[in-house]
């Protein structure tokens, strides 16, 4: 299927920041792309531009085959956003601001009243936004989002402040949506989130993408030693450092972990000594690509 989003040497500067340099990328119909990188990569700046929420200082963006800037009205039927922060209406319910935003786009006020059942707020209808928790208020923001059932949805961290079930929700919602042939474009800091939900993933940071390709190939590219963890007492240390292939042994509380690149004769080895209790076996993640490529200080 085709591209539906294309973005060529996109750029944005403010005063000596780069916050975007130099991006280029497409994502086609029917896919969900996700946009990862530290705080401060340049993810939120570059969805604003292809938002038209903002104006890139160089490049272009085509966005359903048009251009998103100057504020295109073609496109705001067809698109839904969902930002960081969201800002409602004062003094509405949860069931009062979806259908204010129902009505604005000509929907029907029960698509709205399914939209909070979707995600979870059928017990909230009645409560004021700014009685909600933030998990709440999230989840509001999303059905909000998805309420006249657009074309193209962006969401900007969407499962931020959600606790693990609705989290999970979530994720049952957003594969729903992209098994219905929408295209979906989130950014995320939950990596696990990236591995399970995304069809391809961008890794950027400094206004630039370092990576971009499907979960699985980017863990696959990365030469890191696969972990094979057992009970701490299942071997001797000294023993296990010297089994083939086995390149580092350490203790990890009440865990024996042994990293290798070749884990086949580790396996073997471990199994003929009856040494299993407790297997588990961890090969590269997307967190490792992530962390490998962006690094590991600190980014406030």
């Amino acid at each position: 299927m085709g591209a539906v989003i294309q973005v060529q040497d996109l750029k944005k500067t403010y005063g000596s920041v780069h916050a975007v340099d130099g991006v280029s990328f497409e994502v086609n119909q029917g896919e969900l792309f996700g946009i990862l990188g530290p705080n401060g990569a340049g993810k939120t700046t570059t969805l604003e531009i292809i938002e038209g929420l903002r104006e890139a200082d160089g490049g272009t963006v085509e966005l359903l085959g048009e251009r998103p800037w100057p504020r295109n009205s073609r496109l705001l039927p067809r698109i839904g956003v969902q930002l960081q922060a969201s800002a409602f209406f004062e003094r509405l319910t949860a069931r009062e601001q979806i259908h204010t935003f129902a009505s604005l786009y000509g929907v029907p006020a029960r698509r709205g009243d399914e939209m909070l059942e979707q995600v979870a707020l059928t017990d909230k209808v009645d409560t004021r936004t700014e009685k909600l928790s933030g998990g709440q208020m999230q989840r509001l923001s999303i059905a909000c989002t998805l309420v006249h059932d657009p074309e193209i949805v962006f969401l900007d961290e969407p499962t931020a402040a959600l606790d693990p079930q609705a989290r999970r929700n979530l994720w049952d919602l957003l594969g729903t949506l992209n098994d219905s042939g929408r295209t979906v474009i989130l950014t995320t800091h939950y990596m696990d989130e990236a591995e399970v939900l995304c069809d391809r993933v961008a890794i950027m940071d400094h206004g630039k993408i370092l990576d971009l390709d499907t979960p699985t190939a980017l863990t696959r590219g990365l030469d890191a030693a696969t972990h094979i963890s057992v009970t701490a007492d299942s071997l001797d240390l000294e023993v296990a450092s010297a089994l083939a292939g086995v390149e580092d042994a350490a203790y990890d509380g009440d865990s024996l972990v042994l990293s290798t690149r070749r884990p086949a004769p580790v396996l073997a080895a471990l199994a003929e000594r009856d040494a299993l209790d407790g297997l588990q076996v961890r090969g590269a993640t997307l967190e490792d690509v992530f962390l490998t490529l962006t690094g590991r200080e600190y980014r406030a």
